[in-house]
This record gives structure tokens, sequence and C-alpha cells, in this order.
């Protein structure tokens, strides 16, 4: 996180533009990367590109259309129109996604909820890189499937997110906006016929500057000229045909929209949506008018899509951005700037819009690629601590021939003057080493919008710059100050630990990583939720992890009203990097069930610290550190238990096995080797977890004949759910037929449909109370046939619709019993919900 709100970086680059800066430059470090662009500063500051690439982006600064395309979901957007608008017609293109995705399920790992939505954040940001599109966010947190936009509407804050969109449109500035989804109600999902509604109501406030006005303090009111629904419409509804080939990479927009969707690989797997139709074919998109004026037969109908919309000096940077295009030679960018700088300084004197600085920083950029200037600045190590000290070795090269003189290099925070320029020769690097100090109360990295608990529907974000982000801004900006003729450019760009060889200037997304604010220590809870007997107590461990040599302090835990912990306190001292200590507390329950949260924090240097320490690290994006609270659940619950040895079967992304340990199981982790019929012997139950008939490739029919053997032997054998498409095996002997029913709301009121029944009695007495307090869901992808064996359970509905009754099935098999469930346990039990407990503690020990 940066160290002044993000509100205060103008003002922070404006003192530094009176020392003639801005003047020269034309450009604001907030300016660019507050606008919502895609690419980390590193990575755009650090790399050059060929002449194609640099004929293209000339061609888009010189093209002034832009589109916003707004839906709810990572992966509702429609990628080829993204990739035609935005590298085919060199529109400014963007997507804005109403949500993270945080309520979906990971079928690549084990992250569910806030850290899902980290992951699909940057699954985006990855698709933006390769369609061109830029990528915005609303705070609405995404809280799992919704039937009913008006529900949606419910728990998200409908004022907030309405005025988020409308922050973005005013930010963009787009001509077109264009929704996915249609706003009238249909059988789609609930969140995306609401983000339809809620775009068409922001169009028509954007430009109303009685609208949001604590937005106006800096940004100004913006009216698009028309929203369209992307499909639907009559034959004299505007249409377009897109395809073609890209001019820089030579394939076809769907193949780059295949790419780019290749990029959600948490919801599709490694292999989702790679690849296109292949070739430059064209197809038609059609769209609807749901707002502004009509379009008679083109999305852009009666917008002027060149430099004349500015106004005074418009026509004449129009003039020579065409020059630009026609003059520009592939064998020789430099011959280019000369002109370059001649738009340049034309440009400079317009009125700074939002638009006209976009195009400021585009130019700089322009300038840059035919210069062949790269710049990087890196760092020892990515994880740096308060009060340290950086040590970094700025870099910049030069591989034209043009006279550049390098300043110097600049933090918006910290004064000074300006350096004496210093040529830099051609192919030679120029290095400069210097030592800063990091502010001791430095914020610690933590991706914005988790920074504070969220609400039901709601991520709570302190600085109203921030909403719109995709992630964080540099946690240590800076800016390299160069000469060329008679103006200084400025490049922005953050220190970066260089993870791969410099040789061959592999700039992958894995081959450096952003400089993060790390704790000297972290902290992680043993379990996330510790269950204890009302009025009784239980041991807590916390495990204290040193990220730096010669650590010491004292750890406390903070406990909920009613709760007692002893001791109060415990000094620690860790002498190595990596270092690791083990300290145990008590913790002694009320005499009554509740439910609240254990907190560590370790006061070190006489600052507190109270974060975990999670690497989220997959190939397809960038390695992510996130630094949660370190919480566990406390939950004082009588949860009785007569299965002992439990057998798990893991699949995507639930933490069911941990509850069953905590709940006093033996829990063994099961692979499909393992599933024969002498190695289950010695187990009470088998667990299958979420979806694993679907993403686990181990299994087969011997697997599940070596299950239904164990289940006919004596064994319990418990089913969670999995989606009806894609099975890799049978799940159970007796036929079962899976659907996509779910009952979505967490409120609703289940009916015991046998309330005799041992799943409900033994060991621990089900009443509607332990249906209370559930999160995001009842449960989903319920059966909706099943052989006669088996006996229904539980019934429930949402509003308006028919009772389903597939969410929790048992059948006798042998001498054993099968349980197929769609309550959604996995959700539940990291929760800390104490009936969802009690009810998979009965289920794991039926037959016992």
């Amino acid at each position: 996180m940066p160290q002044i709100p993000p509100e205060e970086f103008e003002s922070a680059w404006t003192r530094l533009s009176r020392r003639d800066l801005l003047a020269k430059t034309g450009l604001l470090f907030a300016g660019s990367f507050l606008s919502g662009g895609f690419l980390w500063l590193s990575e755009a500051s650090s790399k050059t590109l060929g002449a194609s690439d640099i004929l293209q982006e000339m061609k888009r600064f010189q093209t002034m259309g832009s589109v916003l395309y707004v839906a709810a979901h990572p992966d509702d957007e429609n990628t080829e129109l993204i990739a035609y608008f935005a590298r085919g017609l060199n529109y400014r293109t963007a997507y804005l996604s109403l949500t993270r995705g945080d309520g979906g399920q990971n079928v690549i790992g084990g992250e569910i909820g806030a850290d899902l939505g980290a992951i699909r954040t940057q699954e985006l940001l990855s698709a933006r890189r390769l369609d061109g599109g830029h990528q915005f966010f609303t705070r609405a947190l995404d809280f799992g499937f919704s039937k009913d936009f008006r529900k949606t509407l419910s728990i998200w804050d409908r004022q907030q997110v309405l005025a988020d969109i409308v922050r973005v449109i005013r930010k963009f500035r787009p001509d077109v906006m264009i929704t996915r989804f249609a706003p009238e109600p249909s059988g789609t999902h609930g969140h995306h016929t609401a983000s339809a509604v809620l775009a068409v109501e922001a169009f028509k406030l954007a430009g109303d500057p009685t609208a949001f006005p604590e937005q106006l303090k800096e940004l100004t009111p913006w009216q698009p000229k028309r929203i369209l629904q992307n499909g639907g419409g009559g034959p004299d509804s505007p249409s377009i045909e897109i395809g073609g080939l890209d001019p820089v990479l030579g394939v076809s927009f769907s193949e780059i929209a295949g790419r780019s969707r290749g990029m959600h690989q948490s919801q599709f797997g490694t292999s989702g949506f790679i690849g296109g139709r292949g070739g430059g074919g064209t197809r038609r998109e059609a769209f609807r008018l749901l707002g502004g004026e009509p379009a008679k037969k083109e999305v852009f109908d009666g917008i002027d899509l060149t430099w004349v919309r500015v106004g005074q000096g418009g026509e004449v940077i129009a003039a020579l951005a065409a020059r630009l295009v026609n003059e520009f030679t592939d064998s020789n960018p430099e011959a280019s700037i000369p002109l370059l700088l001649e738009i340049r300084s034309k440009l400079n004197a317009l009125q700074a819009d939002p638009l006209v600085r976009e195009k400021r920083n585009s130019l700089n950029r322009i300038i840059q690629h035919c210069l062949g200037l790269v710049v990087e600045t890196t760092i020892p190590d990515a994880e740096v601590v308060p009060g340290e000290k950086l040590h970094l070795r700025h870099t910049a090269q030069l591989s034209s021939s043009y006279p550049v003189g390098w300043h110097g290099v600049h933090n918006p925070e910290l004064s000074g003057a300006i350096g004496n320029s210093v040529p830099l020769r051609r192919g030679e690097p120029s290095i400069r080493e210097e030592t800063r100090t990091l502010d001791s109360d430095t914020p610690l990295s933590q991706p914005y919008w988790l920074r504070k608990e969220p609400t039901a529907g709601m991520f709570v974000v302190d600085y109203p710059a921030y909403i719109g982000l995709p992630e964080n801004p540099p946690a240590f900006p800076l800016v390299y100050l160069f000469s060329v003729g008679d103006q200084t450019i400025s490049i922005p760009t953050e220190p970066v630990q260089r993870t791969s060889p410099t040789e061959g200037r592999d700039l992958g997304i894995k081959a450096t990583r952003r400089m993060e604010v790390i704790a000297p220590v972290s902290l992680q809870p043993e379990t996330g939720v510790r269950l204890v007997a009302p009025g009784a107590s239980k041991a807590i461990s916390i495990a204290i992890t040193a990220a730096r040599a010669g650590v010491k302090g004292v750890l406390r835990l903070t406990v909920p009203a009613g709760w007692s912990v002893s001791p109060d306190k415990k000094a620690f001292e860790l002498k190595a990097a990596g270092d690791k200590l083990i300290v145990e507390f008590t913790v002694h329950a009320p005499a009554n069930p509740v439910v609240g949260a254990i907190t560590a924090s370790a006061v070190v240097n006489g600052r507190s610290y109270d974060v975990e320490r999670k690497i989220i690290d997959y190939p397809h994006i960038p390695t992510l550190l996130l630094q949660p609270n370190a919480t566990a659940k406390a939950v004082a619950l009588d949860c009785n238990l007569s299965a002992k040895n439990v057998g798990y079967l893991a699949g995507s992304g639930d933490g069911v096995a941990a509850a069953l340990t905590e709940m006093g199981c033996a829990v063994t982790q099961l692979s499909g080797a393992d599933l024969v019929i002498d190695k289950l012997k010695g187990f009470d139950t088998i667990v299958t977890g979420v979806r694993a008939f679907n993403v686990r490739t181990d299994l087969s029919e011997k697997t599940s004949d070596a299950l239904a053997a164990f289940a006919e032997q004596g064994g319990t054998l418990v089913i969670q759910y999995n989606r009806p498409d894609g099975l890799k095996a049978k799940l159970l002997p007796y036929s079962l037929r899976l659907s996509t029913l779910r009952i979505t709301d967490d409120h609703s009121p289940m009916t015991l449909l046998t309330p005799d029944h041992p799943a409900f009695n033994k060991p621990n007495k089900i009443t509607q109370a332990d249906f209370d307090g559930w999160v995001q869901e009842r449960g989903t992808y319920f059966a909706s046939e099943w052989d006669s064996h088996f006996t229904p359970l539980l019934a429930s509905e949402d509003a308006g619709e028919e009772p389903l009754k597939g969410s929790l099935l048992v059948a006798p098999y042998g001498r054993g019993t099968l349980v197929y469930t769609g309550l959604t346990f996995f959700r539940q039990l990291p929760a800390g919900v104490p009936g969802a407990f009690r009810l998979f503690a009965n289920l794991v020990s039926l037959g016992r």
C-alpha cells in the first residue's frame, strides 16, 4: 500500500512538478497508475516493443474512441469483442467486473473466498494483457449464486455499487457502454441481471453533476453517448462484423480471445477455453439499445473518433498523429522522435482532462519505445520490513543513438533537487545505486479491498480513489527523469526483485516480483476453528515465524467477550530468518454455546503485528502474498462424535478434513491408489471432498467398486457434492441423478423429513437451531432423482419455488451406510457454523 492516500498522490506530484517537472513531463504518476491500466508499472517500463507494436501504439494514440464493457464476474466478458475493439480498432477498451469472483469454487487448488477473489483478479489481469483491455472492479462482493436480481441488490449496497460504476465511467470516460446481460429479469444468475440494471442507472447518472457530488473533487461528470446490450435486438439494431487477424500477432481475434479466456483456470481448469475458432473469419455481434442516442448501424455511430473532438488544438494534433503513423519506419523507430516531441509540446498545451492525461502517458510510452529506452529498479528481496533500508539499483539502457540524458530517479514523497543530466550511451547500461529507508509506519501490503472486514455484500475501502482499481498501487513508487531534445520525459516504475536471469530480458509474469511490505514476524493459528465444550478449556497453539534475524517481542491472544486466555502474554525471540516457534495458550470457553474470534498479535520494536502469511503461486498469474489477520474461530459447542478413524479423499478447495480433525477424528488423506478394499478396512468412515469425482484423475470403476465394498462391509461412505457434468467415476452403487438445483437463501427453513433418523439423533440431537448462522447458501448440486434405497432427510426451498429434497440422502448398503449431500459443509465448517459441525459429526458417525 502507498504511504500516502491515493487522493494525495497528485498533490505530491504537483509539489514535485513545481520544480519545473510537470511543465516539461506532462505526466502524473497517479494519473498513470490510478487510471486502471492493466500492466504493472515495472512491467511496462522494463521492456521495449518491436516495430509493429510501436506502430499499433501510434494508431491507438491517433484513435479517440472508448468503450466500457460491464458484467458481474470474472469470465462474463466477451473476450473476442474486447480483443476486436482494443487490438483491431485500437479503441480504449475496458472491462468492469462488478465482483472479483470470491463466491465461486476453485478447481485448481484449495483457495476459496477472499483468497479465490485475489486469484481471479489476477486471472482477469492476465486475460487483459492478452486481449488489450483495461480492468476495473466495484466493491461488490460475490456472495454466491443468486436466483433473483432483487435479492442481489438487497445484499449488495445498491447505492455503493451504483456509485462505483459512476466513478469508473467518470474516470475512464467511455463513449459507449456495453452490458453483457439484459436488465430484465430472466433465468440467469441474479448478479448478471443486477449488473445490467445498475449499469443502465449509472449511465443515466454519470453526467449529472448532482449525482454523487463527492466524486467531483477529483473527477468531472461524463455522459456516454449510448448504452447497449451485447446480444438481442432486431434487424434494425446496430451490429458489427468482428474478425480478421491482429496486425501485431498475426492471429485471429478469436484465438486471442481463447487464450484470454484460458487464463480463468480457477474456474475451468488448466485447459479451459484455450484456443479459438482460428483463421481470420468474421462473425456478427448484435446489440440492443438500452439508453442514450440510437445507433443506426455501428456501435460508434455519431461519435467523433478523432482528436478534433477535444476542441482547440485538437485538429493540429490529429494532423500530426496521422503524419506519425504514415511516416513511421519499421527499421528506424527513432526517426519518429522529433515528430513525437512536437506532438508532445502541442499535447501539453491542451487542458488536461482525464482522456488527454491518459494520451499524454501513452505518448510518453511511445517515445520511450522509439528510443529503445529500458529502465528497471531492482532490490535484493521483494519483501521489505518497515524501517528497513532499501538497496535500490537503478538501471537505464538505450538501444538507439538519439541523444538522451538521465537526470535521476525520484520518489513522490521525497524532496531534493533534480540531478544534472548524464548522457546515456547506446547499448551500455547506466547504473545508479542508492539506499533509502522505508518509513517504520509504512502499512503492510495487503489487497486494498481486504484490509477491513467486509459486510455481507460489500468490501470496505478507506480511500475513494482506490475504488475501481484492479490491484494496489506500488508500495514505493518511483519516477525516472530523462532529457529528450528540449523536453523532460518521466517514466514511472517501482522496485522489483528479479527472479529470473536478465539475459534475454525474460519478462514473463514470473520474471520479476513487486516489492511487498511485510511484518517482521508472521503468526499462524494451528487451526482455523477451535471447538471447545461450553465451560471447558482447550489449548491453542500459534506458530511465530521470523522474516528477519534477531526478532524478539511479546505475543498476545485477544479472545471474545465471555472467554478468557492464559497466560496473558508470552515473550519470544527468534535468532534467524525462517526460525519458527510454537507458542501455546489455553482458552477457556463460557458456559453457553457461542461463536467468536481469537486474534493473535505480536509487538515487535513497539509496533503491533497481527497478520498471517499466505503465498499463492500458480504458473499463469504473478505470485501473490496475502497478509490477512491471524484469527481463528472460537466455537463453544457440544459436538459429540462416534467415528474415530476417517479417510478423506480431497476434492477442490475445501477445509472439511481440518474440521474433522478439530472434531476429534484421526484423519488420513487418501489418493486414488489407496482406494482398494484392503487399505480401507481400518477406517470407520470415508469422506470424499467437494467435486472430487469431477477434478480427480485417479478415480476409476475399480476405485468406485472399492468404496462400495467398504460400505458393504460395514463402513460409512459420505459423498459431498459433485457437478453433474464430467464425472470421472461412479459416485455410489445405487443410482443417483445429480442436477444444478440449489438453495441459495442461507436462511431458508429446513424441514426434517424423518426426525427420528439417526442422522438427526446420534450422537447429537439436531433441531432447527442447528441451521442458524449458515453462510452463503444451504447447498448446491442436489440430487434430482434417486434409487428407492435412499431416504431423503431434508427439504427446503428458495422463495417462490417448490421444496427440494435432494440435499441429503442416506441409504443402507450391506452392513454399512451410503450418504450423498449437497449441503455446503465445505463453507460452513471453516466458518465455524455450530450446527454444521454437529450434523456432519452425525453423518460420519452413522452406523457407529
